[in-house]
């Protein structure tokens, strides 16, 4: 039993979290909205601290961050539980359970995970993804510190969903974020999330403005976030507030846990990724076979810097401080 932070005792044995926006009140031997935070006879505790249902390497353009170590692995870990509630969720497996429903799970402690971290070859660090990592936030937290020991870093792969203290005492441990910004308008959050845009849009903020690399994901999905005028206004705010040279990855939707919509057309990524261009320099597809849209250019010469194949990376167009070999401009900054 681990318990939780970010919390406040009410009467009657009832407690608040205030981790992430929901603000949860929540009733003795009940759970918050995520399904892992449990009052525990007026103590909020962690269901998930130490319990990763994965443990995998993975390349870090998987994740995905094009621009943070190119080439490079990154050990992966995720429990179970989610604070948003996406009927297309494309990890419901696992986002939509509870520590006891999702069957038997093994204890790992902070440091076996920092040590095996540390043993992997050509790896950069240790990624907090599949699920929202903001539910696993003291187990995050504290093998984070330990990855920062080694010399290692941290990848935080997140919703954004999260209240402005817990991620400010998260950014000096966070060396990259991915923010999933799902859509532009809170009608879409509101319906198809439970959750709200606000904080999403606050939390990208805080992010760039302290300096932490950023990348940002857009899962378009048919009849449903695909409206161009909003995409572009989207883009434009990212590029306004987190800055042009921000990487933006377009994600190619397929029907999942309780949604039916069309897969999303190809057509449409490109044509979102020709706007999105109009205000960033690096926008990528996912999930579809077209190296163009994969590929780095440099948004000066324009010349191929970083080649993809799947996830074979290579880095031949850069030089070791991460600048085009052609004419210098700065590309990576982190490899």
């Amino acid at each position: 039993m681990h318990e939780a932070s970010y919390y406040t005792k009410l009467k009657d044995g009832k407690v608040e979290c205030f981790l992430c926006p929901h603000d949860c009140i929540i009733n003795p031997g009940k759970r918050g909205i995520c399904g892992v935070r449990q009052n525990s006879d007026g103590m909020l505790i962690s269901e998930v601290y130490g319990f990763p249902i994965a443990v995998h390497t993975d390349p870090v353009e998987k994740k995905p961050l094009y621009h943070f170590h190119p080439g490079k692995q990154v050990l992966s870990i995720g429990t179970v539980g989610c604070n948003m509630k996406c009927f297309y969720c494309q990890n419901c497996d696992i986002s939509q359970a509870t520590i006891n429903s999702y069957g038997k799970v093994r204890q790992v402690s902070v440091s076996e995970l920092a040590l095996l971290a540390e043993m992997k070859q050509k790896n950069v660090g240790v990624a907090y993804t599949y699920n929202e990592p903001t539910v696993y936030y003291e187990y995050m937290t504290d093998l984070a510190r330990d990855v920062h020991h080694k010399s290692l870093k941290n990848v935080v792969i997140t919703n954004g969903f999260i209240n402005q203290k817990p991620l400010r005492d998260l950014l000096p441990l966070a060396d990259a974020f991915n923010v999933d910004l799902k859509a532009f308008n809170n009608e879409f959050y509101r319906v198809h999330t439970k959750s709200r845009l606000q904080p999403v849009l606050d939390a990208i903020k805080t992010i760039a403005n302290n300096g932490n690399h950023l990348e940002i994901t857009n899962l378009i999905i048919p009849n449903l976030n695909e409206d161009a005028d909003e995409f572009r206004k989207m883009t434009e705010w990212i590029a306004e507030v987190a800055g042009p040279d921000t990487p933006l990855h377009l994600s190619r939707y397929f029907p999942r846990y309780r949604a039916e919509e069309p897969v999303t057309p190809l057509s449409v990524l490109k044509e979102f990724r020709h706007i999105a261009l109009e205000s960033l320099h690096y926008v990528y597809l996912g999930n579809v076979q077209d190296e163009n849209s994969t590929n780095t250019y440099c948004k000066t010469c324009h010349k191929l810097v970083i080649e993809r194949m799947g996830y074979y990376t290579s880095t031949e167009g850069l030089d070791n401080s991460g600048h085009c070999i052609y004419c210098g401009t700065e590309i990576i900054t982190h490899l």
